[in-house]
Parts: C-alpha cells; sequence; structure tokens
C-alpha cells in the first residue's frame, strides 16, 4: 500500500517569510522535488531540491532539504491555515548559524 500524496504535491506557493524574503516554491506532483525561486532581494537564485516528508497532523507536513550551498531548511506547513514555521541553518563566521521565521503560504498554481 502506496502513502497518500501530501497537500502540496503538484502546486506551486507564494511564500512571504517574516525577515521579507519571498520566495515561488514549486512541489513536484509526487511532493518528492520543491524548485524554489527567490522573490524581491533574491530574485534570479533558484534551485531544485530533493524532500524528505512527514505528515505530523491533518495537513500538516514537516519538510526538510539541503542546498547545494550548504544551506539546510525545515519548514513546518500548516496548508489549512497556510502558515508556515521555518528554521534554516548556514556556515557563519564564527559557526553554524541557526534562523527561526515564520510565514505565510499563498496558493498560486
Amino acid at each position: 500500500m502506496t502513502a497518500p500524496l501530501p497537500g502540496f504535491a503538484g502546486h506551486t506557493y507564494l511564500f512571504q517569510v517574516d525577515n521579507g524574503a519571498a520566495f515561488r516554491n514549486a512541489y513536484s506532483a509526487d511532493g518528492t522535488r520543491l524548485r524554489w525561486e527567490g522573490l524581491g532581494e533574491s530574485a534570479g537564485q533558484w534551485e531544485d531540491v530533493e524532500l524528505h516528508v512527514a505528515e505530523v497532523g491533518p495537513q500538516i507536513y514537516f519538510v526538510s532539504w539541503t542546498e547545494a550551498s550548504g544551506l539546510t531548511v525545515s519548514h513546518v506547513m500548516d496548508l489549512a491555515k497556510l502558515t508556515v514555521r521555518a528554521f534554516w541553518t548556514y556556515e557563519g563566521e564564527g559557526g553554524r548559524v541557526g534562523e527561526l521565521h515564520t510565514g505565510t503560504l499563498e496558493r498560486i498554481a
């Protein structure tokens, strides 16, 4: 028996982060990949990444990936409320830096 597809599979969302960043996140039809594209100050940046996904509640998904730069990203996406809790880490001058953020989703496709 195969697991049901995640609710975001095959859809595209505008993700607006509390720090002013914005992304266009397009999820593959099977929910295993993400193509994110930076908007605004991050325009022109994009990457296609492999996702690790777990449904942690009704319409609530834990989604994580590692980017080519070494940046790690983890989201808890609540599709009922269209909100995201995000945590990302990257290499800083004094070692690994972690940031917590919140954001909103708007389904655009």
